[in-house]
């Protein structure tokens, strides 16, 4: 093992509206099994997070509710805190953004990006409610998507096409609050500019600190050009308002990752041994890292380091994305309602099955991972009930029974043990990069060897022979320092079950150097159930739970238009309607998009010519599965030019609460057929 690290560990905060759901788990999941490792292997790691208790929506929410913001925030915390305690996640501190540290390093923060130059006053315009009598956040201004023309749109990004554009560019735009058309009114606002950072994030991109597909997606942004950040926001707002600035507010996205300093900061407090410039100030050797899901990498990537950067603190050493969570091939969303909570599994199922199963999906990228329950329970019953614990059991009860629970003097096959300890470098170097599916997977292939060993030696056919004690508890010697060595390995995911086998084994807590060192000659105590099959009943427990939340909700119903609009979309006359060319295509190619979560690109055989369209339904379909099947598109759609290339036409899909299918002709149907 190398020389001793010292590491701090964050995890995104959680935002404080509503309870925690099993997208939200893969994060502290991953997190946490990386923290883990890293104490297993004898370094000083130190793991903080907390509630993300700012802004618009939780103001709304606690008005809805008829309580105070900060009566919400106390709640959904405790929820939080409960749950992250379930699913045995490791926080040395867990605090909240509404905090009196959080809000003195705001202000420190602040003063020093003004006092850099990194500050500037501009007046905007922006969305404003009249009946509400406050400006609107992009997500609450709702309308038709001016792009592609799908309803029911957020103000900031189109879900069908990708497209992102202001609130005001929406056709037939209102607020979601009180259903009316908003107007634009002109605000002053402070901007941080991001753009004098540009060199030096360049430089601190360019040292490994992120996952390829990440550094290639900031790429692209550099290229299009750092855009100043707008960190103000305007009354009403639950947040700190800002000194000397009545009526202004900082921007949650600003208080919510120093909202990981503040939380160092309380754990500092209660830990006066803790030195908080020697981790957050620049120099020295102590390592920083940041878990975060794909979609806030802006943030992380460069808003956070230049913001850190500008105002004396360090950056950080890597910043690590994963990818999204589906269930049973289903998208989960918050603000769809189409999520499993986490207290709602805790009530149904062991939360180490499901970290387990995570393990075996999450790799060191953000690629999507899915949850599918069926193979949830084959996998878990299959690895760690039939062939890891399965072990210890088949063992345990022979050295009890033979040699009265103490363990042989020595190994009857000492290459084996030797082995499995040789693995142990490969198996901590992908915990390492977090790739912990291989190490699942390279651990599991270990158990297998472990099995077929007692598997060839027979032990309970030894038994029934006179004579054949020792031999007995020589072959259930190796199993269970086998099985010893795969709990070591195992520890960072399944904390409790290695809790267990150590008051089993009446061992001291396993550090990862022991999975070489075998125990022998050693009194172990006798054997309890480690872990429970899942029983396939408890999984549709679970689904009944939640069914209200796994149903597909229909997206919001869109509010009545003002008075004095047409309500509704405008009715066209056959003329109008003959101008569209609606032909029969054959998806020849199709691929995924970097950088682009909701679009594929398609390669379009109409018969007579070849067409490039990007379409906006990867959440409903698999690049690799399209490719031959016969399609509807646009043919006369004038072409637009996307910044991942030129889109030639649209292909034709139907959505709705089932979610999104492409429209296609009957059987017989050729390329370039006209519909009509």
């Amino acid at each position: 093992m190398s020389d001793s690290r010292e590491i701090l560990v964050t995890s995104a905060l959680p935002y404080a509206n509503g309870p925690l759901h099993l997208g939200h788990m893969v994060e502290y999941i991953q997190t946490d099994i990386w923290v883990r490792f890293q104490r297993l292997r004898g370094h000083r790691c130190i793991y903080v997070c907390a509630s993300d208790a700012h802004g618009t929506p939780i103001m709304l929410k606690a008005r809805q509710d008829g309580i105070t913001p900060e009566a919400l925030i106390r709640e959904v915390h405790a929820g939080q805190v409960e749950d992250f305690a379930g699913f045995l996640v490791s926080f040395d501190n867990y605090h909240s953004t509404h905090s009196d540290e959080n809000r003195a390093l705001v202000e420190e923060i602040f003063a020093a990006l003004e006092a850099g130059g990194h500050i500037e006053t501009r007046a905007i315009r922006q969305s404003y409610d009249e009946q509400e009598q406050m400006f609107l956040p992009d997500r609450f201004v709702r309308g038709t998507c001016p792009r592609c023309g799908a309803a029911d749109q957020y103000g900031d990004s189109c879900e069908v096409c990708g497209a992102t554009y202001r609130p005001s560019e929406l056709v037939d735009p209102v607020s979601v609050l009180s259903g009316t058309r908003p107007v634009e009114r002109e605000s002053e606002h402070l901007f941080f500019k991001l753009g004098n950072f540009e060199p030096l994030l360049k430089s601190w991109m360019a040292e490994g600190r992120l996952h390829d597909s990440m550094r290639n997606k900031l790429e692209e942004w550099f290229e299009a050009g750092l855009q100043d950040w707008d960190i103000s926001r305007d009354a009403p707002y639950f947040g700190f308002e800002i000194p000397g600035r009545p009526g202004k507010y900082f921007y949650v996205w600003l208080d919510a990752p120093i909202g990981y300093i503040a939380s160092f900061r309380h754990l500092c407090d209660r830990q006066p041994e803790l030195d908080f410039d020697a981790w957050w100030r620049p120099g020295g050797d102590k390592e920083l890292y940041h878990f975060i899901g794909k979609d806030i990498v802006y943030f992380h990537s460069l808003f956070w380091p230049a913001v850190l950067h500008g105002a004396g603190f360090r950056m950080p050493s890597a910043v690590f994305a994963h990818g999204f969570l589906t269930v049973n091939g289903e998208k989960m969303s918050k603000s769809r309602g189409t999520f499993i909570r986490a207290s709602t599994w805790l009530e149904h199922l062991d939360p180490e099955a499901l970290r387990y199963y995570y393990a075996t999906k999450l790799g060191p990228g953000p690629e999507d991972i899915d949850l599918n329950l069926d193979d949830f329970v084959q996998r878990v019953n299959s690895d760690l009930v039939g062939k890891l614990v399965n072990i210890a059991s088949r063992c345990a009860g022979f050295i009890h029974r033979v040699a009265d629970g103490r363990l042989a003097a020595e190994l009857p096959e000492p290459e084996l043990q030797a082995a499995l300890a040789a693995a142990g470098p490969e198996i901590a170097e992908h915990f390492e990069q977090r790739r912990y599916n291989q190490a699942m997977r390279q651990v599991m292939a270990l158990a297998d060897r472990v099995n077929q060993y007692i598997d060839r030696e027979k032990p309970w056919v030894m038994a029934k022979e006179a004579g054949r004690e020792r031999e007995v508890q020589a072959a259930c010697t190796q199993g269970l320092n086998g099985f010893r060595s795969l709990v070591t390995y195992l520890k960072p995911v399944l904390p409790r079950l290695a809790a267990a086998a150590e008051a089993f084994l009446r061992c001291p807590p396993l550090q990862w150097d022991d999975a070489g060192r075998p125990l022998l000659d050693h009194a172990i105590g006798p054997f309890e159930a480690l872990m429970q099959r899942v029983d396939p009943k408890a999984v549709q427990a679970l689904l009944d739970a939640s069914r209200d939340s796994l149903e597909k909700k229909p997206a919001p119903a869109r509010v009545a238009a003002p008075a004095g609009t047409e309500e509704g979309p405008a009715e066209i006359a056959i003329d109008d309607f003959l101008k569209v060319d609606l032909r029969v295509a054959r998806i020849v190619e199709a691929d995924y998009v970097d950088g682009a979560d909701k679009l594929l690109k398609l390669t379009l055989d109409l018969g007579d010519s070849q067409r490039q369209v990007f379409s906006g339904i990867r959440s409903a379909y698999r690049a690799e599965d399209l490719p031959g099947r016969l399609t509807v598109v646009v043919a006369n759609l004038k072409p637009r030019q996307m910044r991942f290339g030129l889109s030639e036409g649209m292909v034709l899909a139907a959505s709705g609460d089932g979610g999104i299918f492409l429209l296609a002709p009957d059987a017989g149907a050729e390329p370039g057929m006209r519909v009509t």
